[in-house]
């Protein structure tokens, strides 16, 4: 299995910064890739992803934990496709923190991915000026 992890320090409130990122509609906002994301029934969330040379769409369970600050998701099959993003207070603003772990993907385009996911978050999250 292959894991990638990646962190970005943002400055703004941990709470906040949680608050948006753990709202489905928000994903395609920010997850590189993602053109949809749909909530279900409970923790299902139906996605859309454009990986460039082709468009992928599924359902995946999507957890929650809002004292944790912790966000996990996954989804069945061959890839055993699964992640979590966590926020902690970090001096003035906060550390966000993605871990992916996938059985069949590979390469530095995933850690790119990652890191771009990242920046977006950053550049979301962060006040202006």
């Amino acid at each position: 299995m292959a894991d990638y992890e990646a962190s970005v320090e943002v400055g703004a409130d941990p709470d906040e910064t949680f608050h948006y990122l753990s709202d489905v509609a928000n994903l395609p906002r920010y997850f590189e890739r993602m053109t949809s994301a749909e909530a279900g029934d409970e923790e299902e969330v139906h996605v859309v992803a454009d990986l460039g040379d082709r468009t992928v769409e599924g359902d995946a369970w999507f957890h929650i934990d809002n004292d944790a600050r912790s966000l996990s998701w996954g989804s069945e099959g061959p890839n055993d496709y699964h992640g979590e993003l966590n926020v902690r207070r970090s001096g003035m603003g906060s550390t966000v923190t993605v871990v992916l772990s996938t059985e069949r993907a590979s390469g530095p385009e995933i850690q790119d991915g990652l890191e771009q996911t990242l920046d977006n978050i950053k550049g979301i999250v962060e006040p202006a000026g």
